[in-house]
């Protein structure tokens, strides 16, 4: 596959901006929003001023406010899309691709939807079709750093080998590395559960409960997502790589987490709409929290840490209550069944 000229990302949020810029230093890149008037604000301003303020814009990023004129950016074989919307925005999104001629589309959301139980790459083949070659674009990753230029490493999963390379030619240089994965699903849950076990953490930092319990938390989370993630199909070692811990890992330690600080303000006894106000971004642990419990139910997987935070969000459990019904659990043996603690 020859080099991507031009690429494509279709959603203004601080991710969304922030891989746009990273990649502006060496390609041709459009960056569209649902919003217009921001989009004109950025356009003006050539910076987002309402989600990632203080990184000015290259010369190579161009702000579309016409949906129309960012697909025609990537029009041809050479181009790249960036679906860069939430869970919840991802099949309206897909859906206005529809029908369409498009080049090769990545996506950089997390989650499951909420209502379906679906993951990103079900929900693009259930809209787009099997023909178009797709992957996401995952790993720890805090758009504030990516945008300032700071190391990190990705990973491109998909099932096509053309779209991988694609992504890896566009998209690996500078500061930016990208490894290669075949296990599309493993990928997607390690991305998607930790946002809920950031919580569980946030929610034991913010009550004072100590490093032993956030130590205990990350690593029986991870324990979690490894039983969710290879019922559905996805490989163990994917759960111990960059999507899996090291995600799972930035999530729940980092600062600049979103997930991490909705339970920290649960912690305060703030209430949910509040603690999302002020966040001022979308936290995707909180549906995913509602998603994963009802996924887990029917599959029958046992997912306690999830269970706990959904119970706190949803079911009016207090902060201490999630502590409390996890510490309150018989005690057994720490088994490693194929690599999945029991």
């Amino acid at each position: 596959m020859q080099a991507v000229r031009k690429i494509s990302v279709l959603g203004a949020g601080a991710w969304g901006t922030a891989v746009a810029l990273a990649l502006a230093t060496r390609h041709d890149v459009a960056l569209w929003g649902r919003n217009s008037a921001v989009m004109r604000d950025m356009a003006e301003a050539r910076d987002n001023l309402a989600y990632l303020p203080g990184f000015p814009f290259p010369e190579g990023l161009t702000v579309h406010t016409e949906f129309d004129a960012a697909l025609a950016h990537v029009a041809g074989e050479h181009g790249l899309l960036i679906a860069a919307c939430p869970v919840a925005g991802l099949r309206p999104l897909l859906e206005q691709l529809k029908g369409r001629a498009i080049p090769n589309i990545v996506w950089l959301c997390k989650g499951f939807e909420y209502g379906t139980g679906l993951l990103p790459h079900q929900i693009v083949k259930q809209v787009l079709g099997e023909a178009v070659a797709g992957g996401a674009l995952s790993g720890p990753s805090f758009a504030q750093e990516v945008a300032r230029g700071l190391p990190c490493a990705l990973t491109i999963a998909s099932d096509s080998a053309a779209l991988r390379d694609c992504v890896v030619a566009a998209v690996h240089g500078g500061n930016i590395r990208v490894y290669s994965s075949t296990d599309l699903v493993g990928v997607e849950v390690g991305g998607a559960v930790k946002n809920v076990l950031a919580i569980a953490t946030g929610v034991a930092d913010g009550l004072g409960l100590g490093l032993n319990a956030r130590a205990a938390l990350i690593t029986r989370g991870l324990s979690e997502i490894t039983r969710l993630g290879t019922a559905l199909g996805g490989q163990i070692e994917t759960f111990m790589g960059l999507t899996g811990m090291g995600d799972l890992i930035l999530t729940c330690t980092g600062d600049l987490s979103r997930n991490r600080r909705v339970g920290l303000g649960l912690a305060q006894g703030k209430p949910l709409d509040v603690i999302v106000s002020e966040l001022g971004h979308v936290a995707e642990g909180v549906p995913c929290a509602k998603a994963v419990r009802e996924l887990a139910a029917r599959l029958g997987i046992e997912m306690p840490i999830t269970n706990a935070v959904a119970g706190v969000l949803f079911d009016g459990d207090q902060p201490q209550d999630l502590v409390r019904r996890l510490l309150a659990r018989d005690p057994r043996d720490e088994k490693m069944n194929g690599g999945v603690a029991a």
